[in-house]
């Protein structure tokens, strides 16, 4: 040290020791913070609880709609079968679709999907087809999903095969997709007359 030159303080050290601690302390926590929110929406959690949820709608919309047109005499195979426009799916078909679209999941995950019937001819069968895409999807898990965002996913559509990425494919075509029928299936029978409210379209939200 040269002759007359200070010393530099013990706790001037010490202070700026603290100060650098908390820094990188500081950093540290605000990357965890980030990289949780970044971890808080998923594509198994923006998706699968969704469907689970909304699956539970039509199930109880359905045994409500039954049950009218049971006390109005009505045949199954005609209520089934009407639109809401003569160029839109019928009821059955609305039905059907919400369960195909929610099985999208199975196809980011890689996983051999249910083989239902072609069309459901009864109120039991559609009960059925809801139960066993919500069986399906219960039995799917975080990991299938998760980090596949950017994987490839084939599917037809229009006739054609189209390649998407795979959190385009969920949210942006499988979601929309999904949202629409049930809306519609839920359409159909309102009506008719059937005492359904948004309570029943919602299904039983998450605690």
């Amino acid at each position: 040290m040269c002759p007359g030159a200070r010393s530099p303080s013990r706790t001037g050290v010490a202070l700026r020791a603290i100060r650098r601690t908390l820094k990188i302390v500081t950093q540290d926590a605000t990357i965890h913070v980030r990289e949780k929110l970044l971890m808080a929406i998923s594509l198994y959690s923006g998706f699968v609880p969704v469907c689970l949820q909304l699956l539970g709608g039509p199930k109880t919309v359905l045994q409500k709609a039954e049950a009218h047109a049971t006390a109005q005499k009505w045949d199954t195979a005609t209520v089934l079968n009407l639109r809401l426009y003569p160029d839109m799916f019928t009821l059955e078909r609305q039905v059907r679709q919400v369960c195909n679209h929610a099985l999208g999941a199975g196809r980011v995950a890689g996983v051999t999907l249910p083989s239902p019937p072609d069309q459901d001819n009864s109120w039991a069968e559609m009960q059925l087809r809801i139960d066993k895409t919500v069986d399906f999807l219960k039995g799917r898990r975080t990991g299938q999903l998760d980090g596949k965002d950017d994987s490839d996913v084939t599917v037809p559509i229009g006739g054609q095969l189209r390649t998407m990425k795979a959190q385009s494919y969920l949210y942006h075509f499988e979601m929309p997709q999904f949202g629409f029928h049930t809306t519609t299936a839920y359409d159909v029978l309102c009506q008719l007359g059937v005492n359904i409210g948004k309570r029943d379209y919602l299904g039983s939200m998450p605690s």
